[in-house]
């Protein structure tokens, strides 16, 4: 039975294998997303700036442009929720997706099914916040965030956080001072059923405090994890 609340959200596979690309749309669909597709890397790009997805299923070996490119091509204009499919099972392949900006990977073969569990999980984590007529806003020294607007200043100038870096920094944040291991971290953002690389954490905390330079807003605890403190200039 299609679910109505899924009919705005939009979703981009690309993907060169035929097989892949009409089972992920048939599966998707009949949960009442919709789906556009794309068989190559330059057809993704121009896919995802036509029709804005919320979320892209992107493959790493594409003809001509690949994954990777692509990924960073997009990452200059769209904050959609990226998952990357990989056939490698290196661990360096999957670092190098996560460190261009994807927010999630699945190794080829996976289920349909985990990955639309996966879609459905980040957009209960986006569609969480209470909406209100007054926002909820987190500030430090130098840093402010509306978890209404999902929004981030840092010195009153705006910040361009993914999906994942915005769920991260705002749970480190609502927790401060307080030391969460990156197995609080992975149950907190993705979810008690990911099975993936403990490393996404550390990659997408990486981007967030390269973003928040010069301040140290996040700090490491070695052999436990990260806290959000009051930054030191």
């Amino acid at each position: 039975m299609i679910d109505s609340s899924y009919a705005a959200i939009k979703i981009l596979v690309v993907d060169d294998e035929p097989n892949i690309r009409n089972l992920v749309t048939a599966y998707l669909k009949t949960d009442g997303f919709q789906v556009f597709t794309a068989s190559d890397g330059n057809e993704g790009l121009e896919s995802a700036q036509q029709n804005q997805p919320d979320f892209i299923i992107l493959d790493v070996l594409l003809p001509g442009m690949d994954g990777i490119q692509l990924l960073n091509q997009l990452r200059r204009e769209s904050d959609a929720y990226v998952i990357m499919l990989t056939a490698k099972t290196e661990e360096i392949d999957k670092v190098l997706a996560l460190s261009v900006g994807a927010d999630d990977y699945l190794t080829k073969p996976f289920s349909p099914r985990e990955l639309v569990a996966r879609i459905k999980a980040a957009l209960r984590r986006i569609q969480s916040t209470p909406q209100s007529s007054k926002s909820h806003i987190i500030t430090s020294p130098h840093l402010r965030i509306d978890t209404n607007s999902r929004q981030v200043w840092l010195d009153d100038q705006p910040i361009e956080l993914t999906t994942t870096e915005f769920d991260l920094l705002t749970t480190l944040a609502q927790h401060r001072g307080m030391v969460l291991t990156r197995e609080q971290l992975l149950e907190k953002i993705w979810g008690n059923a990911y099975y993936g690389e403990i490393r996404v954490v550390d990659v997408h905390l990486g981007h967030i405090r390269k973003k928040l330079e010069p301040y140290e807003i996040i700090t490491t605890v070695r052999g436990f994890g990260y806290r959000f403190e009051a930054e030191r200039s």
